[in-house]
């Protein structure tokens, strides 16, 4: 098939009724039913080549829907932290699509396209300030990667705010052909406190993607809130660093982002999994 030519490819991406598309996919990702499941998770793991070698359970009969195989846990020891309590892990399993220092508020993505702090986080006091001049990994999820989104650092849950959008696809070549996806598309801004300042992670919706799961919020869905702030300072909800967060519930893109003193050791480009350095404190 060919390819339609990036201006048509989005174009017909705004036509479609992303919201609305992204919601019956979950609903069919949640059907029970052995004939639907099992025609839906053969289809991925021939598609995709999605190896369940590492997968708690690795018999992908076992699963009861398409999104409980799609958001499988792994089996114990598969993701190793490396270094100690000061290195920087990544949340999730993908491609490092693009880090950095953080300049005049903004992270650089594909193509040199500025990504502005302020749109992306919903953000314009001190969080932001404290962000200036520090480091940002985004990593892409592609739909045959482990699903799940893990904490970079030890720290203490502040905030997770919601923040409404569109729900573009999200890919290398939306990326690069959509300045500004990240913060036009709905998207969940987690504030934690560590060791060496606030840091952001930011689980960002795209199409298809029938919602994001927090372990202390539940399921977000597609297009059916409002901005919505989640104020957990008197909860106390304390995570290990590598700790599980939460969940997508098909690809999509993970972004981190540090104040001053991250020293990136990851490059853009490469391949990366759950555990692995980004940089060090």
């Amino acid at each position: 098939m060919i390819p339609l030519p990036d201006p048509l490819y989005i174009a017909l991406q705004r036509l479609l009724p992303q919201h609305l598309l992204s919601r019956l996919a979950g609903q069919v990702a949640d059907c029970r039913r052995p004939w639907a499941r099992n025609l839906l998770i053969r289809a991925a793991i021939h598609r995709y080549s999605i190896d369940l070698g590492e997968a708690a359970e690795s018999d992908w009969r076992r699963y009861d829907s398409f999104n409980e195989f799609f958001t499988r846990a792994l089996r114990e020891g598969a993701r190793p932290l490396a270094g100690n309590e000061r290195t920087l892990v990544s949340p999730a399993d993908g491609t490092l699509s693009a880090a950095g220092i953080l300049r005049d508020d903004c992270a650089l993505q594909a193509k040199g396209h500025a990504l502005p702090l302020p749109a992306l986080l919903g953000e314009t006091g001190s969080r932001l300030a404290a962000l200036r001049g520090g480091s940002f990994a985004t990593i892409y999820l592609s739909p045959r990667d482990y699903h799940r989104v893990h904490l970079p650092l030890a720290g203490r849950l502040l905030a997770a705010n919601y923040l409404p959008g569109r729900l573009f696809s999200v890919n290398p070549r939306t990326d690069a052909a959509l300045p500004g996806l990240y913060a036009g598309n709905e998207r969940l801004v987690c504030w934690f406190a560590t060791d060496w300042g606030e840091i952001a992670v930011v689980m960002v919706g795209a199409l298809l993607v029938a919602g994001i799961e927090t372990r202390w919020q539940g399921y977000y869905r597609p297009g059916l809130q409002h901005r919505r702030q989640f104020d957990a300072e008197d909860l106390a909800l304390a995570f290990d660093r590598g700790a599980e967060l939460g969940r997508f519930r098909f690809g999509s893109t993970v972004i981190v982002l540090t104040p001053p003193g991250m020293v990136l050791t990851a490059t853009a480009g490469a391949q990366i999994r759950t555990g692995q350095a980004l940089g060090t404190a």
